[in-house]
């Protein structure tokens, strides 16, 4: 969830996605994609910021788990926005993105390129001081694609703008966390549980900063929504939920 300050308040960085993709065609989402198997034990990488272990902790995983899944939130923000959480290895100054890093995107996206290859030619560690766990999503069981889903915050840093370049969208805007709610509600765009859950959180913060430090105190537990099926009509519910079901998937309704 990349994030910036507006004058009307925070904003949020919102992708739709392709009506022809596999999983979650037409529907709102952030930038995000898989951990390359690279992401976890390239040791190449150099943090600016908390360190492997101490995302390990956050996030009560081992070691290499936390660092893929760091560099999979950093390498996917690039390749879907074009916006680099990097910098010199002094913090100095963070590195300005923009067209004449076209040609290395799309060699992270054609997984031609490491992202440890990219800092490393431009003497450049990760900003892991600018990205913060958020939420941790499992797909329910009878979907026939699940996934494992960690999602983070991300500043936008000074001197980037995000770019519309992610192969796998055909519209990118910042939009208030609150104003997408509002579009999803009305039936004019259509999101997935976890996307609405996290946005309705967002929309009690006002800045960045506010939402950074939010996150830094969340109690983060895996969420597997259930489902009630009714008459042939899936509903989802969530933890909480009076309808939710028990461990036992013969529980299920």
């Amino acid at each position: 969830m990349l994030l910036r300050d507006a004058t009307d308040g925070l904003e949020v960085y919102l992708l739709r996605r392709l009506p022809s993709m596999a999983f979650a065609g037409g529907m709102q989402a952030f930038p995000g994609g898989a951990v390359d198997p690279r992401d976890s034990v390239d040791d190449a990488v150099g943090w600016l910021g908390p360190s492997p272990a101490e995302w390990a902790s956050r996030l009560d995983t081992m070691e290499p788990a936390a660092r893929g899944f760091v560099c999979a939130a950093i390498r996917e923000t690039f390749e879907e926005s074009g916006v680099l959480l990097a910098s010199s290895l002094d913090r100095s100054t963070v590195t300005p993105t923009g067209p004449a890093w076209e040609d290395a995107r799309q060699a992270l996206v054609a997984r031609r390129l490491a992202l440890s290859d990219l800092l490393e030619r431009h003497r450049l560690a990760i900003r892991t001081d600018l990205l913060r766990p958020w939420a941790h999503w499992v797909t329910p069981r009878f979907e026939p694609r699940r996934y494992d889903t960690w999602f983070f915050l991300a500043a936008l840093p000074d001197g980037q703008q995000a770019r519309d370049v992610s192969g796998e969208a055909d519209r990118a805007a910042w939009t208030r966390p609150r104003d997408a709610l509002a579009a999803a509600e009305s039936g004019h765009v259509v999101m997935l549980p976890p996307t609405w859950s996290v946005l309705d959180q967002l929309a009690s913060y006002g800045t960045v900063t506010e939402a950074m430090a939010a996150a830094d105190n969340r109690l983060i537990e895996a969420i597997t929504p259930g489902w009630v099926d009714q008459n042939g009509e899936i509903t989802l519910v969530l933890p909480g939920d009076d309808a939710f079901p028990g461990d036992d998937p013969g529980e299920q309704t």
